[in-house]
């Protein structure tokens, strides 16, 4: 009987480690494609001495406290805007809804963005932009901010998971792209220790 009861009371505890392995495996996987992507002559941003010295990005440490499922409210008959870029030029976007979360007892809303012409693709049909600043930036991450790349959730619930969010393609080279700049309703007042961290060599 007791043996029961203590099953009972380590059941929850293991489908919580073992949900917590799935959502890390995750993360690596995301790790191990963005490192072979900058490794990858064919797809990466570097170039010169950048592509030539760079072994791996430094990650902050996986913390499943940065996932967060977030609220989905649908912008309805959203116009859409110029979102300006790095480099003086504007990309179209417009805003396709809202996510709101509570992160360390404290609620947040950042909005959730498609582009106009990656919407001309197939492939990016059910692809939603996330861009955010934070507390972090300018120190262990870029001063301009972080991307997170989500798919249009089916129901009123989105998973952020800031330990899947990088640096923009200007933050390596700034000379072959510009990148959208953070549109100030999506600054958080806070530090986001989650993600692909930045060591500020590439603009020399």
């Amino acid at each position: 009987m007791k043996e029961y009861i203590l099953i009972l009371l380590l059941l929850p505890l293991l489908v919580f480690s073992q949900k917590n392995s799935q959502e890390i495996a995750v993360v690596k996987k995301f790790q191990k494609e963005l490192n072979a992507e900058y490794l990858n002559p064919k797809e990466t941003p570097l170039r010169g001495d950048n592509f030539k010295n760079f072994k791996q990005h430094p990650f902050f440490p996986i913390d499943i406290k940065y996932r967060v499922s977030a609220t989905f409210t649908r912008t309805e008959n959203a116009e859409p805007f110029d979102l300006p870029t790095s480099s003086g030029k504007s990309k179209s976007y417009r805003e396709y809804g809202k996510a709101s979360f509570e992160l360390d007892g404290k609620s947040y809303t950042l909005a959730l963005y498609q582009s106009l012409d990656l919407l001309k693709q197939k492939k990016y049909k059910d692809y939603l932009f996330l861009p955010f600043r934070d507390a972090t930036n300018g120190k262990e991450t870029y001063g301009g901010g972080k991307y997170m790349d989500l798919k249009i959730p089916e129901g009123d619930t989105i998973i952020l998971d800031f330990n899947t969010s990088y640096q923009p393609y200007c933050a390596y080279n700034a000379y072959d792209y510009n990148c959208p700049i953070v549109p100030d309703e999506n600054r958080l007042p806070v530090e986001i220790r989650a993600g692909v961290m930045y060591e500020d060599i590439y603009h020399h």
